[in-house]
């Protein structure tokens, strides 16, 4: 028998908050469910227990985000809060990196002081597999001269010729209100992907690689800025073509979910 999966209106009455809160939290980065194939989150009972702890620190202590997250640190509640999914295939992308980093002999500070970000943000990464932009994950991919596609354990998928629709395989849930669907699965000499953008959701930088890539907008809006003065505003049935090596950064700018057919050659994303 599977484990048990919340929705979100389930997950927000059970741990005493309302739906909205949780979306909001997710924001922050203190809590990252897991997406169903179609895209609906799903939460563990580890993120019920993260939640009902997020919640005592607010209601309780008055912290903010921030201190919540070094609270739930320095006390170790993330770890045991986050057990189902720290330990288990979803948190692949957190063990990879920890194997590499140890393999490389250096701390999460000196890796954190070369990438720039904080040390506890790539803490909570390898233990969670959560918590980063996608600009600060391809930058740590890079760092390590590998791929994000390949941390999130996109070439060990068994190819199939057919994807059926609603059958996509999901990414790690590394960014929140990102999600990532394998179109093609396998080592490929492309990486097709369904990115799924919740309101306002963004790469937080800009980032590039090696190659060229193909972005066609299935629903949605969304804005691409190139070499940080290009701008390109994409509305539904509008597509993008451009050399990765250019630093390129996106963001959703309409009211709902946007929706975008993203194919990258060769596969250095």
């Amino acid at each position: 028998m599977g484990a048990v999966r919340y929705k979100v209106a389930e997950a927000a009455r059970l741990a005493g908050v309302s739906a909205s809160t949780l979306r909001l939290w997710e924001t922050q980065g203190l809590v990252v469910p897991e997406r169903s194939p179609t895209g609906h989150r799903q939460y563990t009972e580890g993120d019920l227990a993260r939640l009902k702890r997020i919640a005592w620190f607010r209601v309780e202590r008055g912290l903010n985000p921030a201190a919540i997250r070094e609270a739930l640190e320095a006390e170790g509640a993330g770890d045991d809060a986050v057990s189902s999914a720290g330990e288990g295939g979803d948190n692949q992308v957190g063990r990879k990196l920890r194997s590499l980093r140890h393999a490389a002999g250096k701390t999460l500070e000196q890796v954190a002081g070369d990438i720039g970000i904080a040390a506890s943000v790539l803490s909570t990464l390898e233990r969670t597999s959560q918590g980063v932009s996608v600009a600060v994950l391809h930058n740590i991919a890079e760092h390590f001269g590998t791929t994000v596609s390949s941390l999130s354990g996109e070439e060990e998928a068994d190819a199939r010729a057919v994807v059926r629709a609603g059958e996509w395989r999901t990414w790690p849930r590394t960014t929140p209100g990102v999600t990532v669907q394998l179109l093609a699965d396998g080592r490929n000499q492309m990486d097709c992907h369904r990115f799924v953008l919740e309101p306002g959701a963004s790469s937080e930088g800009a980032y590039r690689h090696e190659g060229e890539e193909f972005v066609y907008v299935l629903s949605g809006r969304v804005e691409f800025i190139l070499d940080s003065d290009q701008f390109y505003d994409l509305g539904v049935g509008d597509s993008l073509y451009f050399e990765s090596k250019r630093r390129h950064a996106w963001t959703n700018r309409h009211d709902g979910e946007t929706v975008l057919l993203w194919v990258n050659t060769p596969p250095t994303f």
